[in-house]
């Protein structure tokens, strides 16, 4: 059952929600009263199945299928989100994908997709919502970044680099923003138990458990209510930061 009647006349739209983080995601903020849009690639049957779970819930959803990589593809899931909610006040910008391979053998086609993903996919949807936030002066904007957006990775200099731009990105909305009653932040996830990492060999992941302090990976609800208290009215006065969540592992 939904647990928090201040938040029922919000609407959310979570990218990259059907599976891992941003299922977690969708889940709390419907639990919260939060009507959900659930932005999926190719996943629509976790999509279909998330839609009525949250139903069950209580709170009104629909699924739309986009790449957010693409501009067409987000101006279209935007009018396609706008027939059926008023509009979207709180942005949860989760989709992403990784390519991983050292940078002497890295070419464009390992490149450009991450970051037309990762970033520039943050970019388009935020851009496409924030002016009616602004207008109704009140918005969340949620970005979903990475520990490595910190501290970079051996074999992951796309991945890095769109990550660590989400930052940038992140905290001049904030500062462009919080006259208007909007809040922008990133969570940046450790290692999270996700499909990403399972298919890491048990090796590999022994010893990233060894550097985590916490000694364990995380889930993916150990950031949906991060996700779900910055989205509330009382986490009004956060913004502009880097949450990290990643078992002390950038200690």
């Amino acid at each position: 059952m939904k647990d928090n009647s201040e938040m029922n006349d919000r609407y959310a739209l979570v990218t990259g929600a059907a599976k891992g983080i941003g299922k977690s995601c969708v889940l709390h903020l419907a639990k919260m009263g939060i009507n959900v849009a659930i932005n999926y690639r190719s996943s629509k049957k976790e999509a279909e199945l998330l839609l009525k779970e949250i139903e069950a819930i209580g709170v009104k959803g629909l699924i739309v299928k986009a790449n957010v990589s693409d501009l067409n593809e987000v101006k279209n899931m935007t009018k396609s989100i706008l027939c059926h909610f008023p509009r979207i006040d709180i942005l949860v910008n989760n989709a992403g994908i990784i390519d991983d391979t050292l940078i002497v053998r890295m070419k464009d086609e390992n490149w450009k997709p991450v970051i037309d993903t990762n970033l520039n996919g943050t970019f388009y949807c935020t851009r496409e919502f924030i002016r009616e936030m602004m207008s109704n002066r009140w918005g969340r904007i949620i970005n979903i970044g990475s520990i490595v957006g910190s501290r970079g990775n051996a074999g992951q200099s796309n991945y890095s680099t769109s990550k660590a731009g989400i930052i940038g990105f992140t905290k001049s909305l904030a500062k462009e923003l919080a006259a208007r009653n909007i809040t922008a932040n990133v969570i940046e996830p450790g290692y999270i138990d996700t499909d990403t990492v399972a298919v890491l060999g048990d090796k590999f992941k022994g010893t990233i458990k060894g550097k985590i302090p916490m000694g364990y990976l995380g889930t993916p609800d150990d950031l949906g209510p991060i996700v779900a208290f910055i989205a509330s009215d009382q986490a009004r006065y956060i913004t502009g930061q880097v949450i990290a969540v990643d078992g002390g592992l950038a200690v």
